[in-house]
């Protein structure tokens, strides 16, 4: 019945608000189509190469082709000619920005420039495997008439599609990004590269002068893009840490049973944001929630336990006094970094890919399920 996998149906019916655009969950191969790029004569280039982990600045631009309109997801996003370049910094291949723009910059030297590149926007081309024809016999809904062209659902194995044709005994859904197929005209200059930081545990050596900070805010998604809103942070990833399995996956750690609490793992410049900043917007974020036994919100388990989990000694008096602030009642952990394990790829930046902005500084409100 197509790549949909729609074997069991439990379709969850939601309704659109306005236009949605999401980024495909799974990974997209980018297609560069080069128009002119700045090459240097042997004693010019630069000996610097990068690698993934890499904090790479650049200047960006990035222009809509043909009808495309974005809603402005990320900086670097210009609609007029005359628009300056965006200055990004972020980690390379550590999510976080377009996979497109990540691409590119990999085969860059410090000084060199790329101007005209046509760019995958972050959805996709578009594929016929993600359309299918659903009979209202297999689909577990409660309420047919709910139905409708133009009706959004989710899936039981986590897509979102769009439902765009009805009849007697079937629909067909859509489960195509609404802009999948768009790009950008790309004009990328590499400005620095620098070594990154390594995901240490308390009291290992950090060799990177940019830094790496650990905390759990219940479910890992919204608290991602918050910390991806925060000027001076480089890159974020959600897993799992202070847990005793080794590689535990999503289901192991929602069974309450590894010891993992769901986390966020920031990679920050000290010179841009400070440690005591990131905590602060780590207990802002949290709330009421702060004195919540294994809990946030109406997520429960010790795997949404809350804690701020320091990776240095500096890191462990800024924690320990502004935790301490809240007083006995408060339940959120201070505690030494241990391993942190990396979430499934389809978790990483979640809510951007769902359609939500990721831009520095944007205070619009976040809603974690999408």
């Amino acid at each position: 019945m197509s790549a949909l996998k729609l074997y069991s149906l439990a379709i969850f019916l939601f309704f659109t608000k306005g236009n949605a655009w999401i980024f495909p969950k799974t990974p997209v191969t980018s297609t560069l189509r080069f128009a002119a790029t700045e090459t240097f004569s042997e004693e010019e280039k630069p000996a610097i190469r990068i690698q993934e982990g890499s904090i790479v600045t650049v200047d960006c631009r990035l222009k809509p082709e043909g009808d495309y309109v974005p809603e402005p997801l990320i900086d670097g996003v210009v609609l007029h000619d005359e628009s300056p370049p965006a200055r990004l910094t972020f980690a390379l291949g550590r999510g976080n920005y377009l996979p497109g723009l990540h691409d590119l910059v990999q085969g860059l030297q410090v000084g060199e420039s790329v101007n005209g590149v046509s760019l995958d926007a972050g959805w996709g081309e578009r594929r016929s495997d993600l359309v299918a024809t659903v009979e209202f016999a297999q689909a577990a809904i409660d309420d047919p008439s709910q139905i409708r062209p133009g009706v959004e659902l989710m899936l039981a194995n986590g897509l979102k599609c769009v439902v765009t044709k009805v009849k007697e005994k079937d629909f067909t859904i859509d489960a195509n990004p609404p802009l999948a197929g768009a790009t950008y005209e790309a004009s990328v200059t590499l400005i620095s590269v620098e070594d990154g930081p390594t995901m240490t545990v308390f009291g290992e050596k950090q060799t990177s002068r940019f830094q790496v900070a650990t905390f759990a805010l219940g479910c890992f998604w919204g608290g991602e893009l918050a910390y991806m809103r925060e000027p001076g942070v480089v890159a974020t990833a959600v897993g799992y840490t202070q847990g005793q399995r080794v590689a535990p996956t999503y289901e192991e750690v929602c069974s309450g049973t590894t010891g993992h609490t769901e986390a966020i793992a920031v990679t920050y410049d000290p010179d841009v944001v400070s440690y005591e900043r990131l905590v602060h917007l780590a207990m802002d974020r949290l709330g009421e929630n702060k004195y919540l036994k294994n809990q946030v919100g109406n997520d429960r388990g010790t795997q949404y336990r809350h804690g701020v989990y320091f990776h240095t000694p500096e890191q462990k008096r800024i924690a320990e006094a502004i935790v301490g602030d809240f007083g006995e009642d408060c339940v959120t952990e201070c505690l030494p970094a241990e391993k942190f394990w990396f979430a499934e790829d389809y978790h990483q930046q979640y809510l951007l890919k769902g359609g939500q902005s990721a831009r520095k500084g944007d205070d619009t409100t976040i809603r974690c399920y999408g």
